[in-house]
């Protein structure tokens, strides 16, 4: 492994790893490493058993890197995420005992599982990327990816995230149903025991912050970034729509494009790229009024919309 990997090929490196296991989802793959790219922590949300978790490992796996797995549960307390103060009696002294968040990548597994507190805890790293505990700051490392899972609230026994939690995930996905031939890949995968464990690193941490670093320099055209602006702005003028994406949905939005772009290889973003990414970055970020809920109206539509009114630069806005 070097640590002077492009991102274009670090993450088909990635990605190659990662379809060893997760058949037939190239584009929810493609989307997931965007946000590892982008240095954004992702949500997965979907009904159980369609491999939310074995993404989340996967990704852990192909990193040469630390990884933890937290599992939410109704009594997992918030000490367990961040880490407690813990009294030696040889020492005659308080020692930080650091909890599951200390590491590069964190699987935070059945996120709404856990109790309001107890997720606020989670979710305050995420955005701090710190941790304080007996007034003493303490830094996670460096690249911090948290890759959430979350059952639909309407499953008995989960506590829904708060929209303002929720807008800390740069990016929501779903990996829906696979199709047949894929789901017949999955079931010869478990009769051959190849899982998340069967994978092995193919990028180190030098490397993966290289590339980090790289992705920043993409170059993102001005007509571009007010495309995105324009964009968010008429999620807050949707009739459907009680609160809209906030200035950090523009930024996500614009960092998920200079991301995607150089998932492509490019050092350049274009209109497509945006396009591309406003449904992960933008639906989970609306609170849709009272009426739209009640009719059961999923706030993806209202990007579709959004999208479909609102213009976009030339094709050839972006290019360098």
């Amino acid at each position: 492994m070097s640590a002077t990997i492009p991102p274009g090929e670090a993450y088909r490196l990635v990605a190659d790893n990662l379809q060893r296991v997760i058949h037939g989802k190239p584009e929810v793959v493609r989307l997931a490493l965007t946000a590892l790219f982008a240095e954004g922590h992702l949500l997965i949300e979907d009904v159980p058993g369609l491999g939310k978790t074995t993404l989340a490992r996967c990704i852990a796996r192909s990193i040469d890197a630390t990884w933890n797995r937290i599992q939410f549960t109704p009594d997992l307390l918030p000490g367990d995420i961040t880490g407690v103060m813990v009294y030696h009696q040889g020492s005659e002294a308080f020692e930080f005992h650091p909890g599951g968040i200390f590491a590069n990548v964190v699987v935070a597994d059945e996120i709404n599982r856990g109790t309001p507190k107890t997720q606020s805890a989670l979710l305050e790293v995420m955005a701090e990327r710190r941790v304080t505990v007996d007034s003493v700051t303490r830094a996670v490392p460096d690249p911090f990816l948290v890759v959430g899972t979350q059952n639909p609230i309407e499953m008995e026994g989960t506590y829904r995230l708060p929209e303002a939690q929720l807008d800390r995930f740069l990016m929501r996905i779903e990996i829906g149903y696979p199709d047949h031939d894929a789901e017949v890949r999955i079931v010869l995968g478990d009769t051959g025991r190849i899982g998340p464990d069967s994978l092995s690193p193919v990028i180190d941490v030098p490397a993966l912050r290289n590339a980090i670093a790289a992705v920043r320099s993409v170059h993102v055209d001005p007509a571009i970034s007010s495309y995105a602006v324009k964009l968010v702005a008429a999620t807050r003028e949707h009739t459907a729509v009680r609160y809209g994406a906030s200035p950090r949905g523009s930024i996500a939005l614009v960092r998920a494009a200079r991301a995607y772009a150089a998932t492509d290889g490019r050092a350049f973003t274009t209109p497509d790229d945006v396009k591309q990414v406003a449904q992960p970055v933008l639906a989970h970020r609306l609170v849709l009024t009272p009426d739209a809920e009640l009719s059961q109206r999923p706030p993806s539509s209202v990007v579709d919309e959004v999208l479909a009114a609102t213009a976009a630069p030339t094709a050839s806005v972006g290019a360098v």
